[in-house]
């Protein structure tokens, strides 16, 4: 019994130690432009190896070689997200579109009030050269796929607010499609009032919950 534990107590054991490299003091400032990479490596290695204990006859060989292959994958699905996230960075010049890594996808957050005008699913022309951009990322990186997502306030009904994030999420998709990115990458879905960042007891809560997310999902 203690034989066939050893290797999967190493391998947690070398799993740690990668966190403990990825939580170094001097990286704490975020100032390592591979972190994502890193984490990658780590989930995909601790992931890895509990799928491969679970379908492998030996469990202990099993756990090994699949943190292996995991660690790779998340690795270049994290190193794929620093590199977008970079030239996003360096190719918008709009400050109030948000940009996040979460080390598995990326996520561009463009608030509604700017992309289109009050009870409008009509992008906004001003706005259509940014996501344009983004288009422009999306077929320089191909190997991802992408959601959009609408979001609303609860100002009015929640069916209504419903049909209004799915219609925006639409016309986003349809000017990233414009833009030369394929139909097939991309899935549209309307969260209406239901998934909020913020309060919609104030007005400054409820602009955060007008928004529109282009989610980036690297395929590896």
């Amino acid at each position: 019994m203690i034989r066939a534990r050893t290797p999967i107590l190493i391998l947690a054991g070398m799993s740690l130690l990668a966190a403990a490299s990825c939580t170094d003091p001097a990286q704490l400032g975020g100032t390592d432009p591979n972190q994502n990479t890193k984490q990658g490596a780590l989930l995909g290695g601790i992931l890895g190896a509990g799928l491969g204990a679970l379908v492998s006859d030996d469990k202990g060989k099993g756990a090994v070689v699949g943190g292996i292959a995991g660690a790779a994958s998340g690795a270049v699905a994290g190193s794929f997200l620093d590199r977008q996230e970079a030239d996003l960075r360096r190719d918008l010049e709009n400050q109030q579109i948000a940009i996040t890594n979460t080390g598995d996808r990326l996520i561009v957050t463009m608030p509604q009030d700017i992309l289109f005008a009050v009870d409008s699913s009509a992008v906004n022309s001003t706005l259509r050269a940014d996501l344009l951009t983004v288009a422009q990322s999306l077929q320089k990186y191909p190997d991802s796929r992408v959601q959009v997502l609408g979001h609303t306030d609860n100002t009015g009904s929640a069916a209504y607010n419903q049909g209004l994030s799915e219609r925006r999420a639409n016309a986003v998709a349809d000017v990233l499609m414009n833009g030369g990115v394929a139909f097939s990458r991309i899935e549209t879905i309307g969260r209406g009032e239901d998934q909020p960042v913020a309060s919609n007891l104030t007005e400054e809560g409820r602009a955060q919950n007008r928004r529109v997310e282009i989610v980036i999902l690297p395929i590896v």
